[in-house]
């Protein structure tokens, strides 16, 4: 398995996705956003696995203050992603084809 978890800053949700990698000996890449966001292709990839309301944070103030927050077109949404990494719910974990947006070990379980 090759796990990468994307995330800007290590809060709850990371640090638990983690924990869960790291007590399964299963070996992962951390890439730090605020470094290193995501292309229009990567962002396409993970698009294609995880819907995109799960994936924008909706809840977050600076979702509220995004031009994201007042459009429904698809393609400008996922533009508005990759600029601003901020606007993502994370930890998204990726496993080749596979993603998953925040904590989610019941799905992680059955990448084997």
């Amino acid at each position: 398995m090759n796990i990468q978890i994307y995330a800007l800053k290590r809060n709850f949700d990371v640090q638990k996705a983690e924990r869960y990698f790291k007590e399964r000996r299963i070996p992962y890449q951390f890439v730090d956003l605020s470094r290193r966001p995501f292309s229009p292709r990567e962002m396409e990839s993970v698009r294609q696995r995880v819907p995109l309301d799960e994936l924008a944070d909706t809840q977050s103030d600076a979702w509220k203050e995004s031009p994201a927050a007042y459009t429904r077109d698809d393609s400008v949404i996922s533009e508005i992603l990759c600029q601003n990494p901020r606007l993502l719910r994370t930890p998204i974990v990726r496993c080749g084809k596979l993603a998953t947006a925040g904590y989610r070990p019941e799905v992680w379980e059955t990448w084997k």
